[in-house]
């Protein structure tokens, strides 16, 4: 097994895993946490095709720094997404006293 296969696999792994507690998780912190997971296997992803060259066409060197820079940016991507999604976990469990998504089945107070 090639160290890209055993890359994309582990990515494949913890895409399924973050997918899983996306739908089947009722809590939205777990829901989060779930978005999370998915993020950092695109990261893996990028890193590994990057690092091991996917791209045939590209030198070797300028295909490792551009998986780098989109890892950067979907580390970037995932801090702004935690901090406005705990943000308005917040705001809704201070208005509604419950995180549980079947209970927020209207926008009304």
């Amino acid at each position: 097994m090639t160290p890209l296969t055993a890359f994309t696999l582990l990515a494949a792994a913890l895409f399924a895993m973050g997918l899983y507690a996306v739908l089947a998780r009722r809590n939205l912190i777990a829901m989060l946490i779930g978005i999370e997971l998915m993020l950092n296997a695109a990261s893996l992803n990028a890193l590994a095709f990057g690092r091991y060259g996917a791209l045939v066409d590209v030198d070797p060197a300028l295909a490792a720094v551009s998986g780098q820079l989109l890892a950067l940016f979907i580390i970037g991507l995932a801090a702004a997404e935690a901090a406005i999604a705990l943000a308005i976990i917040l705001a809704v469990h201070r208005h509604r006293q419950s995180v549980d998504v079947d209970a927020l089945d209207t926008l009304q107070g």
